[in-house]
């Protein structure tokens, strides 16, 4: 397909600058965390008027209206019938979400679909919600299934303004798939902006002392192997797993004791503000902000090493 074809998809996205594939050859990486903490990151990040949408088409095991504490939101029809309207993950609609957890009628409900009901669901994301947003990230599924086939089919036109950030853990099995996955990227001509280590040590709440829980390093070396900019390492950090997890909670309570709901979804960002791991992620949005703006000669900082900043804002706290 040509790059200058318009389609229903290219036409749905075409104020969109730079769209962001979140890719890893394996499962249970914390590819979606990465996505949800990239969107959050760059919305604190960029300025006011920049728009970020984080599109979710895991579609069997959709976390991302979880971790953004919008479960139980739901899709409505614009005027006119002019498409979806995504969910607004803040008070002043600067985060459009998508995720077909907003279409299941009980969070619980399993998707059970074959390859051409994805494909025509997929399609449905991109050419039928209202996107009116600068940068859109999307949270795939892991490896190179009909979903990532159907993404960059659909997204051909949009070639120019097409990257991706490969997410992988520091220990062998993780970076074996990651190298599919990387190939992948390579036989679609899909830019790379960088590599994410993820899950890269656990730096201890009490006593900052770091344990290599998955090895460590190993996403770095495979960077500088296969040639890819190095992003940063993330380590597991206990206060932003509590904060994903709970922040539905936190919302239902804040509901009920009669405060409004874009009051709620605004602390979500700012609750991320104040976990150890908004320090390492804050790096590693400059670092891809400036490779799309292309503004990479410009002197920034090197990639975060997440577990020294981490231990740092602990000891701080």
């Amino acid at each position: 397909m040509s790059a200058s074809t318009s389609t229903p998809v290219s036409r749905r996205l075409c104020k969109v600058k730079h769209v962001i594939l979140v890719l890893s050859g394996k499962g249970g990486v914390g590819k979606s965390s990465v996505a949800t903490q990239l969107a959050l990151s760059l919305l604190a990040l960029c300025p006011a008027s920049t728009k970020i949408g984080l599109l979710d088409v895991d579609l069997t095991g959709p976390s991302i209206p979880r971790m953004l504490g919008l479960d139980g939101e739901s899709v409505r029809m614009g005027m006119g019938g002019e498409g979806w309207v995504p969910v607004f993950g803040d008070r002043e609609g600067r985060l459009e979400v998508m995720s077909i957890g907003f279409l299941l009628k009980r969070k619980e409900d399993a998707v059970v679909w074959r390859g051409p009901k994805k494909t025509a669901m997929i399609r449905q994301f991109l050419a039928d919600v209202r996107w009116d947003c600068d940068v859109l990230i999307i949270d795939t599924p892991p490896g190179t299934s009909d979903e990532h086939i159907a993404l960059t089919e659909h997204l051909a036109p949009l070639h120019s303004r097409l990257t991706s950030v490969l997410v992988t853990t520091p220990q062998a099995v993780a970076l074996s798939d990651v190298v599919k996955e990387l190939s992948f990227t390579r036989t679609i001509s899909l830019p790379v902006l960088g590599l994410v280590e993820n899950m890269s040590g656990y730096a201890c709440p009490f006593c900052a002392e770091c344990t290599n829980v998955f090895s460590s390093g190993g996403g770095e070396a495979l960077a500088v192997r296969e040639g890819l900019t190095f992003l940063g390492r993330v380590p597991i950090d206990p206060r932003l797993v509590r904060m994903l997890d709970d922040v539905r909670e936190e919302r239902e309570r804040e509901l009920e004791s009669g405060r409004e709901s874009g009051e709620v979804k605004e602390t979500v960002l700012e609750r991320y503000k104040e976990t150890p791991t908004w320090a390492v992620f804050r790096a590693i949005a400059e670092r891809v902000w400036a490779k799309l703006e292309g503004t990479e000669e410009r002197e920034l900082p090197g990639a975060p090493d997440g577990v020294r900043a981490v231990q740092a804002a602990q000891a701080g706290a």
